[in-house]
């Protein structure tokens, strides 16, 4: 690593910290008060709110790392052009090539901090603070329907009334299928509680109902073992996002999807986004860098910050909208998470081409 390369890594990475500062102060105010109605209600306080806050920050790190980079990066590249030194580091042989290698490179570190919080921390942060705010509130997660949650597994299907914060299941309905869609049972229990160590789930007070062909059979036992594909991280979709989960969670609940042969869509997308993200940091110091090199055809600092501003926030929403589009309209899940960047990136390089040519 070279004294420039060391010199704009210095430059961009004390930018962008300060700014990323910045936005979390700002998003978490925003969150705080957004919480204030829920304040004085099934006993959630304000030391409640405060420690929700501040359990999803990870998640809100790893939303705003992109914006944080285009900005910090515009920062850091349009003051060092109000000085000249871009100029200098131009006419000392520097083309632009070398600027957008050197640029990559401080962009991977970015990718590297984006991966670690989106894979890492946020999703447990995330779920940590979901469930302690529904504990906070003692409120079970809520379910679209009233009979509850279904869930299919195999010839399996499953109704859950209740699923509590810590994801135990309570009032559980289990109907078994036959190949050919003949009912074979029903089990009821009151309780379901995971066992990690068997992988099983322990259901309580349990009844069940056996359809022989000519007769029906009926028994009570206290507790039995149950065997089933479903997790407590299948079920943590009820509280997390797509968006907020792990690539490991996400793509376990695809492959449950998929054997049930249930619409994946939505979470295939969440899954490529999550692969995809991180790298849209090294797309955004691309995109910082045509401000930085027409610097005496553009307006000042604060002009360049306001616009990196509205191009991140472009971004953010463009991103969400064509995950959207993508499970509205059935396009390709990559496709869906690919096409923001690409279109950001397509920018950067007609505007690179543009300044060159002036």
């Amino acid at each position: 690593m070279n004294t420039i390369t060391r010199y704009l890594a210095r430059e961009i990475l004390g930018a962008t910290a300060v700014v990323l500062l910045a936005f979390l102060g700002l998003f978490a105010f925003f969150d705080l008060v957004n919480e204030l109605d829920s304040i004085g209600q099934d006993g959630y306080q304000l030391y409640h709110a405060v420690i929700y806050v501040a359990m999803i920050l990870p998640g809100r790190v790893y939303e705003l790392m992109p914006i944080v980079v285009l900005i910090g990066t515009l920062y850091a590249l349009t003051m060092l052009a109000k000085n000249s030194e871009i100029t200098v580091m131009r006419a000392a042989g520097m083309s632009t090539a070398d600027m957008l290698r050197v640029l990559g490179g401080i962009g991977l570190i970015f990718a590297l901090i984006t991966f670690v919080f989106g894979e890492y921390l946020a999703p447990p942060a995330e779920r940590a603070a979901q469930q302690w705010r529904l504990i906070a509130t003692g409120s079970p997660v809520s379910s679209q329907l009233r009979s509850g949650l279904w869930i299919k597994d195999g010839a399996v299907f499953i109704n859950v009334r209740t699923v509590q914060p810590d994801r135990t299941m309570e009032r559980i309905r289990v109907f078994e299928f036959d190949e050919q869609q003949k009912l074979l049972s029903i089990s009821e229990a009151d309780k379901g509680v995971y066992d990690t160590a068997s992988k099983n789930w322990r259901l309580t007070d349990v009844k069940q109902t056996y359809l022989r062909a000519d007769r029906t059979e009926v028994k009570e036992v206290a507790e039995i073992s149950w065997r089933s594909d479903l997790s407590p991280e299948i079920l943590s979709v009820l509280i997390v996002a797509p968006e907020r989960m792990s690539v490991a969670t996400l793509f376990a609940y695809i492959s449950h999807l998929r054997d049930n042969k249930q619409n994946a869509d939505r979470f295939e997308i969440a899954l490529w986004k999550k692969v995809i993200y991180p790298f849209a940091s090294l797309v955004m110091m691309a995109l910082a860098l045509p401000f930085a090199f027409a610097h005496d055809r553009m307006g000042g600092v604060s002009v360049k910050v306001f616009l990196g501003v509205m191009l991140g926030v472009g971004f953010h929403l463009l991103n969400g909208l064509f995950s959207h589009l993508g499970v509205i309209n059935g396009w390709q899940p990559v496709l869906a998470a690919l096409t923001p960047s690409m279109l950001f990136l397509f920018a950067a390089a007609a505007m690179l081409l543009s300044v060159e040519r002036r």
